[in-house]
């Protein structure tokens, strides 16, 4: 019992890790329809600015936890006005070739300027410590990452379901004209709503590094898995993405416990079963709805 608990821990901290990473992929496919794939790309950038910061500048994680983010949210800025505007009447197909096009610049640009090796960040000493928990030591830092994924999640369904700015969002998603004909600027609440998706990528980057590292690839990896929870949760949801966020932690973490050969196997079983059983994800309906 000890060995499960210990184990349903990891995996409801990996999950958060997973939902702090996807969230802002969430809002803005699931919100306004645009499909970024190099969502995971401002992952990257996020962890290898606050890699430079931690080990370089100032050395501070805490700096690197509002500087990167900011810097990925200048990035997905220039992207969204200069670039991805003009593929909003054009559909999904144009915004997927741009996207993953900018991916493997990123993927090019952050290989040529921080190289190829495996890098890592230290936790902060202010969360470095420990925490017994019937009768098993976790690290603190997973603990606050399940505490601040728990919040950003209720912050964006809040801010989705019981606000003015989410009325406007799920509004100008269906009728942009019309929401434009009635005063409201859709282009920029549209900018507003991308670069909230770069910032939340930026700190979901700076988060996860001290647990899952920095690598190669690792942008590529983490987009796989940020659309599995898509799928799986529904688009359009914060909720869903919550709960599959949840789901596919707990999944891996016990399938690398029990058959390590077949974790990603049981993922994409479960995505399978889901899109059979439930083709629009677990809590989906809310895209129609919206």
């Amino acid at each position: 019992m000890e060995i499960i608990i210990a184990q349903l821990i990891n995996g409801v901290s990996y999950g958060m890790l997973l939902f702090v990473i996807t969230c802002g992929l969430a809002l803005v496919f699931g919100i306004l329809g645009v499909l970024n794939l190099a969502h995971g790309s401002l992952y990257m950038i996020g962890s290898y600015v606050a890699y430079s910061l931690t080990t370089t500048f100032t050395q501070s994680f805490w700096t690197a936890l509002i500087v990167a983010p900011l810097a990925v949210a200048v990035i997905a800025l220039v992207i969204e006005r200069t670039l991805l505007r003009v593929t909003y009447q054009l559909g999904h197909l144009s915004q997927v070739l741009l996207t993953f096009g900018l991916a493997y610049v990123f993927h090019d640009l952050t290989k040529w300027i921080w190289g190829s090796n495996v890098l890592s960040i230290r936790v902060p000493d202010l969360l470095s410590g420990s925490v017994t928990i019937v009768g098993q030591t976790f690290p603190l830092y997973r603990l606050v990452v399940i505490g601040v994924g728990i919040i950003i999640a209720a912050g964006l369904w809040w801010i989705q379901n019981k606000t003015r700015w989410g009325a406007i969002i799920r509004a100008g998603l269906s009728d942009r004209e019309m929401i434009g004909a009635l005063g409201v600027n859709i282009n920029l609440v549209f900018t507003t709503i991308f670069v909230l998706g770069g910032i939340l990528a930026g700190f979901g980057g700076v988060v996860a590094s001290p647990i899952l590292g920095l690598y190669p690839d690792m942008e590529f990896q983490t987009l796989i898995l940020a659309l599995i929870v898509l799928v799986i949760g529904g688009l359009g949801s914060i909720a869903g993405t919550f709960t599959a966020s949840v789901l596919v932690g707990v999944l891996e973490t016990f399938g690398r416990y029990l058959f390590p050969e077949l974790s990603m196997f049981l993922i994409f079983g479960l995505m399978a079963m889901i899109l059979v059983w439930r083709p629009s994800g677990l809590l989906g309906k809310q895209v129609v709805e919206g």
